[in-house]
């Protein structure tokens, strides 16, 4: 009997927003409740290609599958007209250890995934009648970010800032065509806004700390990787509440460990973003809230298990 190989477009039919949304939101909460198994992500850097490689696993309680993921991001790419994130995904019986099938799907589930896991945790954290948003970043992950925020909250204003002018005016451009009120902006654009996401690979803050206002949430996406950097340090230290998607991880590879390692906050000064998700948290209009994904590789175990089941007879 072959092995069942699916690819992109098969995924894509078989994981709609709904599925994606429900599976990560209870992956995250089954994360935070201590009923999954994760090991530390696999890494690999190609500085001269601008390129990188996450090797992630993980099996959530109960599932009869778990996954081994590879995911690459090589941000050049667009300059040879190439999507910057691919990838693959190994399924296999969490009862026998066979594979079970392969998701050749290009990136696209660990896509899903941080857009959904991303959307979920900035509309939990953020004030209930925040509806302008800024983001940092122009990529896939940017798009997204912007379009499954805007499936849960009203957003009335999008700034889009980047470091390649062009390409902010791009998105902008097409978040447009979607029906979304998008414009280029500059770094400043952190004041002007009620929510702020930033989807960079950046190795230096792509913000200043001070000018986050009062009331404001930040969703930091990019950083999964130690050389990564997108939020300062200080703005950890202004946070009222901060959540992370799994706090070793995150002290390793995101932006909480920087702030930590910098003695600007201590190590156990996060909120586990699954529990955030269960039981929402009491949030004063002024605090400003500071979330950190570096994406854990659960999510991709639960989110990998519901597509399949779709997929497979």
């Amino acid at each position: 009997m072959s092995l069942p190989l699916f690819d992109r477009p098969a995924i894509a039919e078989a994981a709609p927003p709904h599925l994606v949304m429900k599976t990560v939101r209870e992956a995250l909460i089954a994360h935070a409740e201590g009923r999954t198994t994760v090991p530390a992500p696999l890494h690999l850097d190609f500085p001269d290609a601008e390129g990188d490689c996450h090797v992630k696993a993980g099996w959530i309680a109960g599932s009869d599958t778990f996954t081994v993921k590879i995911a690459t991001g090589f941000y050049r790419n667009h300059h040879e007209g190439l999507p910057s994130n691919h990838g693959l995904v190994c399924a296999l019986d969490a009862r026998t250890g066979r594979v079970r099938a392969l998701l050749n799907d290009g990136g696209l589930l660990t896509a899903l995934r941080t857009a959904a896991a991303g959307a979920l945790i900035t509309h939990a954290l953020a004030r209930p009648d925040a509806t302008t948003l800024a983001v940092f970043g122009t990529g896939e992950q940017a798009r997204l970010q912007v379009t499954w925020l805007a499936r849960l909250r009203p957003l009335t204003d999008v700034l889009v800032h980047s470091r390649a002018p062009h390409r902010a005016q791009d998105l902008c451009a097409w978040l447009n065509t979607q029906g979304l009120h998008a414009r280029p902006a500059g770094a400043r654009a952190a004041a002007e806004t009620d929510i702020i996401v930033t989807a960079t690979p950046a190795t230096t803050p792509v913000l200043e700390a001070q000018a986050v206002g009062e009331g404001t949430h930040v969703t930091g996406i990019g950083a999964d990787m130690p050389h990564k950097n997108e939020l300062p340090a200080a703005l950890f230290g202004r946070a009222q509440l901060i959540a992370t998607d799994d706090r070793e991880q995150c002290l390793d590879h995101g932006d909480f460990g920087h702030a930590v390692r910098s003695g600007i906050v201590d190590r156990h000064a996060d909120h586990a973003a699954g529990l955030l998700l269960k039981d929402p948290p009491h949030r004063p209009r002024t605090a400003i809230t500071v979330a950190d994904l570096t994406g854990v590789g659960a999510l991709d175990a639960a989110l990998s298990s519901a597509v399949l089941r779709n997929l497979l007879p």
